[in-house]
Formats: C-alpha cells, structure tokens, sequence
C-alpha cells in the first residue's frame, strides 16, 4: 500500500469527531473483566460480546476503527458473517494488536519491554489479508523511585520505532502506544508525571524519526498526564488538559496525522470529562492535530455490566456503549458536559 493511501486512512481514523473502541483486550484480560459479573470465561462469551458491540446501530457515527486481537480478527457473527466484514459494514474501520505483551527488561529494577518483534513481517503480511487496515502497538512506563529509567525508554521506544516501521513497509497505519502508567502503585505527582511524558515522547519520536517511520502515515496513542492513582494530589480535568496539551505542543511533530488518547484506568465520566477539557484547552491555544480517543474499557465497561452475559440484555447494552460513544466524540470535538450523563 502507497503512503498516500496510508495517510488517508490515518486520517479517516481521527476524521469529525470519531474515535476507537480498542476491543484487543487478551484472553486474560477480557475474562478478568467477565469474572465479577459471573459471565463465563469461555470464547463464545467473548466472541458474542464483540458482536453485541460491533452490531450497535449507528456505531459509525462515533467510531472509526476498531481494534482487534487475534482470537477476534478471525471469529464469525452468529449468522456467519465475519467480524470484520460487520465492522466495515458499519463504516469503520478494522485494526489489529501486533505486539506479544510485556516481558521483564534485562539488567533493571523491575521494568518492563514489550515483545513481538520476531516474525512480525509475516504477521503484518497476514493480518493484511484478513482485512485490517491499521496496527496497535503497545509500550508501557512505570514510575517508581528509580524508574523510568534511560535504558527503558530507549528500548521501549526503538521497539515501537522499529514496529512502526515494519507496518508501514507492510500497509498497515501504526498506532504508536506509549503509556505512562498511572496505576503502577506508585505516588507520583502531576509534575512527575509531565516530566516523564516528555521524556518518553521525545525518545520516540527521534526513535521514529530514526527508523523513517513517516509522521503523516501513524496516529499517536499517549496516556494523559495525569497524577499516580495513589497520589494524594488530585489534579482537575483543567490541569489535566493544561499539562497534557502543553506536553503534546512541545514534542509531537505537527506533521503527525492524528492523536487517540487511552484512557489508562481513568472511569468512564472522567476519561470523558479530560477528553473534553484537553480539547477546549487545543482549540484555545491552537493545535496542528485532532485529538481524539481510543478507549478499551470506558467504552465498554457499561455495556458489558447491562450485557451481563445475557441475549435478553443485548438492546440494552447497545444503548449503554453507543452513549458512551457519542459522549466521547462530543467530547472530541469540545461540546461535553457533564450533565449530558444523565440524558437517556
């Protein structure tokens, strides 16, 4: 695929408003989330709640892509009709997870690396065929006392470097993750937090910029600066969007075609709420780049507990995932407000 075609769909990812609903959850992971709520943690309880998500009507109105894992990019509708083939039915556009999850670094104090570099070339070349227009990609930051440290970030970085590469060689969009933690148990402050997303943002973009990862061709996936869950400083939406666009302005080339934002273990209302304000912060101070979302869990959250497992409770988890969604694209576009939560 062309360069001109990547950048297009780069952009149609970010395009009105419309974010991603990150549906690339690990088996772990998605069972996790169906054991508190005594859903069965089997494939077909996972495929059938995907499709309860990808057949909302109206979706595309809020959404642009979907990513996906691998169990989900090659699973069927009830009636036959594959995932991804409802997804681009819908109008949006489908995505897949590339990396392999994080193994412990070599020679740190307890700090992590992702892998799934090996083989990767084939993996993309596969995926292609099945459908999926874009990749996710995800590193991860955690800090502690002694950490981030430099040998991390780099790492961390050049492997996100490299996977941009590869995608884009292969006619994928990378979306290039790289998440500071806010729940990795530590107290650290809104300031603390400012400093390290500067630094892991200009490592990966020099990273990117080393590799020939073209800027236009890939949307970045940031967390927002925000404090440790376990800070006693509770930072409001205002200072949230302040210290997060203000990082975004000083490292992330204005060439870059788009910013999804993770929502990062923030709730629902909240994830919402920063979204909001960071946009009203772009748009008064200016800003070269859409921002916009990609959310796994406060997309889906309130859909799956009206879910419940249960064919019955299908319309009602509908209704509970599509709000979510047109809140968060009101919210990209700077037009949420809290009350809107308690409209139907």
């Amino acid at each position: 695929m062309s360069t001109a075609s990547l950048v297009e769909i780069a952009r149609a990812m970010v395009s009105g408003g419309r974010g991603l609903l990150a549906a690339d959850e690990s088996v772990g992971t998605e069972n996790k989330r169906f054991a508190p709520l005594d859903i069965p943690e089997t494939e077909e309880m996972r495929r059938s709640f995907r499709e309860v998500l990808f057949t909302t009507p109206g979706m595309g109105k809020y959404i642009s892509g979907v990513i996906l894992f691998d169990e989900t990019i090659h699973e069927n509708r009830k009636d036959g009709v594959s995932l991804v083939q409802t997804i681009e039915g819908g109008g949006m556009i489908p995505g897949i997870k590339l990396d392999k999850g994080l193994v412990p670094q070599a020679l740190t104090e307890g700090e992590q690396v992702t892998e799934g570099l090996d083989g990767l070339p084939q993996r993309v070349a596969a995926y292609v065929k099945l459908g999926a227009k874009f990749a996710k990609w995800r590193a991860v930051v955690s800090i502690g006392p002694k950490t981030p440290s430099e040998r991390a970030l780099r790492a961390s970085c050049h492997a996100l470097a490299r996977y941009a590469a590869i995608c884009q060689a292969g006619g994928l969009v990378p979306i290039v993750e790289a998440e500071i933690l806010m729940d990795s148990g530590h107290d650290h402050s809104l300031e603390t937090s400012f400093e390290v997303h500067e630094r892991m943002l200009r490592l990966v973009f020099e990273a990117l910029a080393e590799q020939g990862v073209s800027f236009e061709a890939m949307v970045l996936k940031p967390s927002m600066v925000v404090p440790g869950e376990k800070s006693l400083q509770k930072a409001t939406a205002s200072q949230v969007a302040e210290a997060t666009v203000t990082v975004l302005k000083r490292w992330v080339p204005c060439a870059v075609s788009g910013i999804t934002f993770l929502s990062g273990g923030q709730g629902d209302e909240e994830a919402t709420a920063n979204l909001a304000a960071i946009n009203r912060v772009a748009d008064r101070v200016g800003r070269p780049w859409p921002l916009s979302f990609s959310y796994g869990r406060a997309l889906q959250q309130a859909a799956l507990r009206a879910w419940h497992g249960s064919d019955g409770n299908v319309q009602a988890a509908q209704a509970a995932f599509v709000k979510r969604a047109r809140l968060n694209m009101l919210a990209a576009l700077g037009k949420y407000a809290p009350e809107m939560e308690q409209e139907p």
